[in-house]
């Protein structure tokens, strides 16, 4: 076992540091925050959440665990901590998960390996079968983000972060120096959209429900939602005209299918579309990240400010369950980024963004916020935690 005082060490868009304490902390946070909404009329009993260590697919397992009772499979794609080296946040994250959930009598599974592969498939519908309640699952949630997926044909796919008309050229904030300066990015070839819509398009959630259908896993009534995002025009060429877009369009006509394979379950599928916030996979993306800082400026003004856990607690609580209906828009998608898209947000922000320098970027943006955010992924800057004290960095995950 190995002690470590732990502190952030910060490259570029990526924190190569995580702390322990500082994961689980927030993990209990969002607990708490769960524990003081109403409980979950009609909720999940049994759910699986692929890609459930970070962001939305995180406060998805937490808001079904501890807002329903839930007992939750977790699949993700972690490193444990070795020696004087920590793991990811994502593992820490889990560790905290299980602990929370063995304190509150909750039943608790994970698998850390790749999710896209055959092998995890079969082994999530052991534990299913085997562990969870009913041997059945009534709510499947499907958050992967990855930047490569090996495919069933044995061929590794890579993602890329392009624009698919021309060039691209916008205004973007450079986190690691604090600097507003411009970038260039060149347009993705045929072969970069399509590798693109095999790692991040709808493909691999559908043959997961299909193999959850084959195996009889699926409780009636059963539920399953991806994420998504869509954002506002300032993003679409990197975002939603690019090779992310295209793929989360994949997505959506995966959505389609599943819906009418869930129908013979009497159950549902369905994309929600999801609020910007401060992720590891967002922070990569050029222009979001000023984006965000003026919009988290925006809506603290405005009250209307939602982290991962809020927006899931929301579409949980409203929508899905307490005997709501989902609100869908034209394409048939659910909106809960609904309040970032509401037209007096956004003509905020249209309003500040050609002023936004280095020199202004306080001014209009809410830049402490994101960072703090960003650390905070990480599991530093966490209220509550002696960040001088050395912690365990060797953490088992144990079911419970």
């Amino acid at each position: 076992m190995s002690q470590q005082v732990v502190k952030p060490r910060v490259r570029g868009f990526i924190c190569i540091t995580s702390h322990p304490e500082g994961c689980a902390a927030q993990v209990r946070e969002q607990a708490a925050y769960v524990k003081s909404r109403p409980r979950l009329e009609g909720g999940p009993k049994s759910v699986l959440v692929i890609g459930a260590s970070t962001g939305y697919g995180l406060a998805s397992r937490i808001a079904a665990a501890f807002g329903s009772g839930a007992a939750t499979l977790g699949i993700f794609f972690e490193r444990p901590g070795e020696g004087d080296k920590p793991g990811s946040p994502g593992w820490y994250n889990s560790v905290g998960f299980h602990r929370a959930a063995k304190q509150h009598n909750l039943k608790a599974f994970s698998l850390n390996g790749d999710a896209f592969s055959a092998e995890m498939k079969q082994q999530a519908i052991d534990i299913i079968k085997n562990k969870m309640p009913g041997g059945k699952v009534d709510l499947v949630v499907y958050s992967l983000a990855s930047p490569r997926r090996t495919a069933r044909d044995g061929v590794t796919y890579k993602s890329v972060l392009k624009p698919t008309g021309a060039p691209f050229h916008a205004k973007n904030l450079d986190t690691d120096r604090k600097v507003v300066n411009d970038v260039t990015l060149e347009t993705a070839t045929a072969e970069d959209i399509a590798n693109t819509v095999k790692v991040m398009g709808g493909e691999d959630w559908e043959w997961w429900m299909n193999d959850l259908d084959q195996a009889k896993v699926l409780a009636p009534g059963c539920q399953t939602v991806a994420y998504s995002y869509i954002g506002p025009q300032v993003t679409w060429p990197i975002y939603k005209d690019g090779t992310i877009g295209k793929a989360k369009e994949d997505l959506e006509r995966a959505g389609s299918r599943i819906d009418a394979l869930m129908k013979l379950h009497r159950g549902r599928a369905f994309v929600s579309v999801n609020k910007a916030v401060v992720t590891q996979a967002s922070s990569a993306i050029p222009v979001v990240p000023l984006y965000v800082s003026l919009l988290f400026k925006v809506m603290k003004a405005k009250g209307t400010h939602e982290g991962c856990i809020e927006q899931i607690q929301r579409l949980f609580e409203k929508q899905m369950y307490n005997g709501n209906a989902l609100d869908f828009d034209e394409q048939g998608r659910v909106r809960i980024d609904d309040w970032e898209m509401a037209p007096d947000v956004q003509e905020a922000i249209f309003k500040v963004w050609p002023l936004v320098t280095t020199e202004t970027l306080d001014q209009y943006g809410d830049f402490a916020g994101y960072q703090s955010d960003f650390l905070k992924n990480f599991g530093f800057g966490v209220a509550g935690v002696d960040y001088e004290v050395p912690t365990e960095l060797e953490l088992p995950i144990e079911d419970v």
